[in-house]
């Protein structure tokens, strides 16, 4: 009896391993990409992050919240207090009048991101039964961060450029939204970014796909964590006051078990 449990445990064990590897054998992980923000030098490109700001508002903006944000923020980027303002301007925000009646005034620098959508209900209503996922934290919230996130907007494969066996294997249809790095491969996302799907200003880089995915994940990569260089910047100087502290102590123990032998 005690012969059969054992062999029953190392067999359901080995199924549980073998399913592990199935699973894992699915999963396409998005290829390593540099970017400047990541590591204890890291720093954000300005430039970037405002062309990501455009892809978000007129493409993302339309599904997707940045609840965590405020107009005010957009300065940190490098535009001026006269662009936000007249950015936060473009939106109607709800707001009380004086005698306490509802209303709806233009934004100010110190309101938050207008939410596409009045509440989550809403959300998923229009979105086929699921409310699109804030951004504010996005790119922290995925495993592989800005690879995910740009793995993910620039993953799509159309049906027609499927092969049999992905058909097969994944039951798409061509009423599927097929996408390399989502788990499941079947998103309900279509792709929002295409060649041109944008246009940015003269004299900057042509607004391709891949260039659009950078930008856009440079941009939420700096909503995850607008922070990030002064953090950095307090790291460093830490670290150096410490190798000089640690070199001051060790000068002075010199000195005094100088006699010492």
């Amino acid at each position: 009896m005690r012969k059969l449990l054992v062999s029953g445990v190392i067999a359901l064990a080995a199924l549980g391993a073998g399913a592990v590897a199935i699973a894992a054998e699915s999963v396409v992980h998005p290829p390593h990409r540099h970017w400047h923000f990541q590591g204890p030098f890291g720093t954000y490109d300005r430039a970037a992050a405002q062309r990501g700001f455009q892809v978000y508002k007129e493409v993302c903006a339309a599904c997707h919240s940045l609840s965590l944000l405020s107009y005010r923020n957009l300065m940190e980027i490098g535009l001026s207090e006269d662009q936000v303002k007249a950015i936060a301007a473009e939106v109607q925000v709800p707001d009380l009048s004086e005698d306490g009646s509802p209303i709806e005034r233009p934004g100010r620098l110190s309101d938050r991101f207008k939410k596409p959508f009045p509440n989550e209900l809403a959300a998923a209503a229009a979105n086929g039964g699921k409310a699109p996922p804030d951004l504010s934290l996005m790119v922290k919230a995925r495993e592989g961060g800005p690879d995910y996130l740009f793995g993910i907007l620039t993953g799509y494969v159309p049906f027609e450029k499927l092969t049999p066996e992905q058909i097969k294997e994944f039951s798409v249809t061509k009423d599927d939204n097929f996408n390399l790095y989502f788990p499941g491969h079947k998103i309900a996302m279509p792709a929002p970014l295409s060649d041109g799907k944008v246009t940015y200003i003269e004299g900057g880089p042509k607004a391709t796909l891949d260039q659009m995915a950078s930008d856009v994940t440079e941009f939420l990569a700096w909503a995850s964590e607008p922070h990030l260089e002064a953090r950095n910047r307090t790291g460093i100087r830490v670290v150096l006051f410490l190798l000089a502290f640690a070199g001051l102590m060790y000068a002075v123990k010199r000195q005094v078990w100088a006699d010492k032998h």
